[in-house]
């Protein structure tokens, strides 16, 4: 096996795509510090709304588990039988990226105000199979926000849909003046990497939560093997179960091997959130690490992860990652 055979393929094309909606509030809306929760759950009650034929209500023993719209996107089921272990759940194909939380002087996130006529913007991402979906995905955004947020139900209008290509760049997808989808690449291409750089900055700007035994681990706590055997196992394991593409896993042991040779300096702090849980009906708090990370080590190493990294700018890591924990933005130094 020669030095990057665990490398992830650059020159494929992956079905991974950003994309950004802009709505319109019609009536006064208090979002809460961080929305991520709230947009998914709406999103989520408004596609099974859609998708589902039979009514049950729990898609635990429905006939149509496997091939329902909702399942494959919201609660992907996990598999019977898996070559290398057995799993009780897969990640979805599936991030919610609310907008970026208001911060007070203490830096802690604080509630916003949008008054009726101001605009709403956040992104999603969507992998594989879901991408097949965009239409079905679309009309969940629209109707979940035209019935409202939060429990005082704060209308919005979808008003637009852009792509987000790998360099920020949005192109027109879908608009509520001409609503039909346009035809765009919702693909991402790995970069090569950099040349002449010698460390890679990740800036984690959404609570990033990374578990042993149940337990989230602390700044101190955490290492760079334990970050990119996360993010690794993550994208392999989005690639096999939504993208029909399961040789990825098979470069996760060696990849997380190398990060045992790198060296890291951490700005890193603890940083929590509160959130409301309609379904078990209280509050909790959603923390992680939110900072600076720099991780240094020779070209082979770094250029070895570098694949890795660049992709879990788009499918985030750690717990809670559908709701856009553990978000971060990667540069080569």
């Amino acid at each position: 096996m020669n030095s990057n055979s665990h490398c992830l393929d650059s020159s494929r094309a992956l079905p991974i795509a950003r994309y950004r909606i802009r709505a319109r509030a019609l009536d006064a809306l208090q979002l809460p510090p961080y929305a991520g929760s709230l947009l998914r759950g709406q999103f989520g009650a408004a596609l099974r709304n859609l998708a589902c034929m039979t009514r049950q209500p729990s898609c635990t023993d429905c006939p149509l588990r496997e091939t329902c719209p909702y399942t494959r996107i919201f609660e992907a089921p996990a598999p019977q039988q898996h070559a290398l272990q057995r799993f009780s759940a897969i990640p979805n194909a599936y991030v919610v990226e609310p907008p970026p939380p208001h911060l007070g002087k203490d830096q802690q996130g604080g509630e916003r105000w949008l008054a009726p006529g101001q605009e709403l913007a956040f992104h999603f991402v969507l992998a594989g199979h879901a991408l097949e979906q965009l239409p079905l995905v679309l009309l969940a955004w629209q109707r979940a926000l035209a019935q409202g947020l939060t429990r005082m139900r704060s209308r919005l209008a979808l008003e637009q849909v852009q792509w987000q290509d790998e360099d920020n760049q949005l192109h027109p997808v879908w608009s509520a003046d001409t609503p039909r989808i346009q035809s765009h690449t919702a693909s991402l291409q790995i970069p090569p990497w950099p040349e002449g750089k010698n460390e890679l900055l990740l800036r984690i700007h959404t609570p990033l939560r990374l578990q042993h035994q149940g337990r989230p681990l602390r700044p101190q706590q955490l290492t760079a093997h334990s970050l990119i055997s996360a993010v690794s196992r993550r994208a392999a394991l989005v690639l096999e179960f939504h993208a029909n593409q399961p040789d990825w896993g098979e470069r996760v042991p060696a990849t997380a091997a190398q990060a045992l040779a790198l060296r890291d300096e951490r700005e890193l702090r603890w940083f929590d959130w509160v959130r409301y849980s309609s379904r078990q009906q209280q509050e909790m708090t959603l923390g992680g690490v939110v900072g600076d990370w720099r991780l240094q080590g020779t070209k082979e190493v770094l250029s070895s992860i570098w694949p890795w990294l660049w992709l879990g700018q788009w499918l985030h890591v750690g717990k809670n990652a559908t709701m856009g924990l553990g978000g971060y933005r990667l540069t080569a130094t």
